[in-house]
């Protein structure tokens, strides 16, 4: 039985903890949080997306507020960092080197010398660190990068992808609105996006990026074209400026020579592929969600079981790159060549 520890209780933690509940192989013995009011903030409904745990039943869970007090105690095999991203770094290695593997949330860290920084102390601790990429695991984004690498309906000539959401004020002390803390809009929304695109097609050649800002100067919404060798186009989108009572969407519309893969999760059903010749359908998808995937990916990493490799570090790495080139891109008003 895997012995695992939660380290921020917010959201992201609290849906780490949902989905580690539901593995038969693991057992989350600890949480670790500063917040001395966690346990009444733990009943709130927060978060963009439904399916964060809300009622947590603490008596069964040893909980710590110091972070070396939970490492020396705990007695975990594994956690799942869900701290602000400029935490990432520091509280990674720490685990690490005391004999804990990491599953951290999404971005790695705020810039690529961060991401060396963990990828080394991974590879001298001998400790697993996963990136929390969920949209790779996703099941409708594994599906139809699944169905592009079979080639069945030929390369992909064109993408548009989607995330948006209304503004993020469930961050505990407004911390993701804090790009020092957060890396902003761009790092930690957009990057979901353009991991997707790297997972699909490779770093692209160059980014061309445009971005809205608000009044204070932060980040609210970026569009980026990703140029690749060839003429096909590629644009991600994304913004956390969205009316309040919009709520949330992710979408993506692959075109492909031989059909188009379109999927929309505000719609039902969300996944539809149009082939050129032929009627739409709906393919069959693998069961959950891309936390509950990841985790399980994660298990089987530490376990040696996995059967293909979805995600590795310098992946995780590459996309911190690339966001920074977007970033760079519309500071500059000018491509940027990676």
């Amino acid at each position: 039985m895997m012995r695992v520890g939660i380290v921020g209780f917010g959201f992201m933690g609290r849906m780490h903890y949902k989905c580690w509940q539901a593995m038969e192989e693991a057992e989350v013995v600890a949480i670790c949080d500063s917040n001395p009011n966690l346990i009444a903030d733990a009943n709130k409904a927060v978060g963009n997306i439904e399916g964060a745990a809300d009622h947590i039943d603490f008596e069964k869970l040893e909980v710590f507020s110091d972070y070396d007090k939970f490492l020396s105690r705990g007695k975990v095999d594994a956690i799942s960092l869900a701290l602000p991203t400029h935490l990432h770094p520091d509280f990674s290695i720490k685990a690490m080197q005391a004999g804990v593997h990491v599953l951290c949330e999404k971005p790695m860290a705020l810039d690529v010398a961060e991401c060396e920084r963990m990828i080394e102390a991974s590879r001298k601790t001998r400790k697993v660190l996963q990136i929390g990429h969920c949209v790779r695991f996703w099941p409708e984004y594994a599906k139809a990068k699944e169905i592009v690498d079979s080639g069945c309906y030929g390369r992909i000539r064109a993408a548009m992808l989607q995330r948006l959401s209304a503004p993020p004020t469930w961050a505990t002390d407004g911390w993701l609105a804090d790009e020092k803390r957060s890396g902003g809009m761009v790092l930690d929304l957009h990057i979901h996006d353009t991991d997707y695109v790297q997972y699909l097609l490779g770093t692209p050649k160059a980014v061309r990026s445009f971005i809205a800002r608000g009044k204070t100067g932060g980040a609210l919404h970026v569009a980026t074209h990703y140029r690749y060798d060839d003429d096909k186009v590629i644009t991600a989108e994304g913004g956390w400026a969205m009316a309040p009572t919009f709520g949330f969407e992710m979408s993506f519309n692959l075109l492909l020579e031989g059909a188009t893969l379109t999927y929309d999760c505000t719609r039902s059903p969300a996944l539809r592929v149009c082939p050129c010749d032929g009627e739409a359908f709906t393919p069959d998808v693998a069961g959950g969600d891309g936390y509950s995937r990841q985790i399980e990916y994660f298990a089987g990493v530490i376990q040696g079981t996995n059967a293909e490799e979805v995600l590795t570090l310098e992946q995780s790495m590459e996309s911190v790159r690339i966001i920074r080139a977007e970033s760079e891109s519309a500071a500059k008003d000018k491509m940027i060549s990676l």
